[in-house]
């Protein structure tokens, strides 16, 4: 447990909610959470359902009309056929990560994957007493992994890689044809294949993808939070492979029981056409925050050599200013009102030089931020 590190943001965030209890605005651009309620489909559908469904302990695996109406989403929308039978509904997508990787790694096995990358990530391998081998990756290959790296980094104990596409802090996604790549190249060689998809569905001009359309032999991960809105109802899903689900439904037994019973039927109404026409405007907005947040950070200055294609991130070089992103975010905080996370948070690949920005915010707190930075770097400056 010592070795689980904290997430740094919550310095961060615990000193902006300081200087909100003393009378300070502060402006949030540092947690991945949507500013988005849950669409009200969802919550009218909870509200039935407690009314009218028995709410008692569930399957391990989900409810059955939950996993069926996500194998239905995946054929409608990414044209992909799933069996309900390899859907495992979770508690978040942490949850799914925990159920995945507890019955995939053993001590010592060694998990590829990029940094920088979401931190639980490699917290979760070690949680198992795996070892995370961070790869380093740069804006020439979109901060994502490629078979080049796995080729140089695979060694006698890898067994498994782990990508996100699209990638918490970066934004990025990682190119269908590099994904099947990847895959094969993985498989050849006895290993499993882990893709988080957590983002999928906030796009912006990438076509939308999923890596199931490329094999069944691979781990998918995803949430109710990014997408759908759900954050705080704790709500994800994992799909498997058949022949492990029996072992991971184990696992979810001892570990969670079940799932929220209300979260799990109020998420029946996340995949209605209303309810999607709503996440589709909401993508719109996140794209509009996106277009104007990139082009207004590289004129303060900061580096963004890569437009992100997904989520809600940017991930921005600040080297002009600091050589210490930790320091510059407190003083970021301290100075201007603006609450932003600190590289540290992503891993051992010169996290000094970035910070990430969450465009989670409406329109005209992001214009206020950007300009409350402008006029700070620019006092600095002088």
């Amino acid at each position: 447990m010592a070795e689980i590190e904290p997430f740094h943001v919550m310095e961060i965030a615990g000193r902006a909610a300081a200087l909100e209890a003393a009378g300070r605005r502060i402006i949030h651009l540092e947690i991945g959470q949507p500013d988005f309620a849950a669409p009200q489909p969802v919550i009218d559908a909870a509200v039935a359902a407690l009314a009218t469904e028995p709410m008692g302990y569930t399957s391990a695996l989900g409810i059955e009309p939950l996993r069926r109406a996500i194998a239905g989403f995946y054929h409608d929308r990414y044209r992909v056929d799933v069996a309900p039978e390899r859907i495992m509904v979770t508690a978040g997508a942490s949850g799914a990560f925990v159920i995945a990787l507890g019955a995939l790694v053993d001590p010592g096995d060694e998990v590829l994957m990029p940094d920088p990358c979401y931190p639980c990530n490699r917290h979760f391998v070690r949680l198992f007493e795996g070892v995370a081998r961070t790869v380093p990756v740069g804006a020439t290959q979109n901060y994502q992994l490629a078979v080049g790296d796995l080729e140089r980094h695979w060694g006698g104990r890898s067994r498994g890689v782990l990508v996100a596409s699209p990638s918490n802090p970066t934004g990025t996604t990682v190119p269908r044809a590099e994904l099947a790549a990847m895959i094969a190249w993985v498989r050849d060689r006895g290993g499993w294949m882990m893709v988080d998809e957590i983002y999928n569905g906030l796009t912006y001009g990438a076509r939308e993808q999923s890596a199931l359309a490329l094999s069944d032999e691979i781990f998918v991960v995803n949430s109710f939070s990014k997408y759908f809105g759900m954050t705080g109802w704790r709500l994800g899903w994992l799909v498997a492979p058949e022949r492990y689900v029996a072992s991971m439904e184990r696992l979810a037994q001892n570990a969670f029981i079940c799932v929220s019973a209300p979260a799990q039927y109020a998420a029946l109404a996340a995949f209605r056409p209303e309810t999607l026409a709503i996440l589709e405007h909401r993508r719109e907005e996140f794209r509009r925050r996106r277009d104007y947040l990139v082009p207004a950070l590289r004129d303060l200055g900061f580096d963004v050599p890569v437009m992100p294609d997904g989520a809600f991130y940017v991930y921005a070089d600040c080297r002009r200013f600091t050589a210490d992103s930790h320091a510059f975010a407190l003083a970021a905080l301290e100075h201007a009102g603006v609450a932003i996370t600190p590289g540290l948070d992503f891993g051992t690949n010169r996290p000094e030089r970035y910070v990430r920005f969450a465009y989670t915010r409406a329109m005209p707190e992001l214009e206020e931020g950007v300009e409350r930075l402008r006029n700070w770097l620019g006092a600095a400056a002088t």
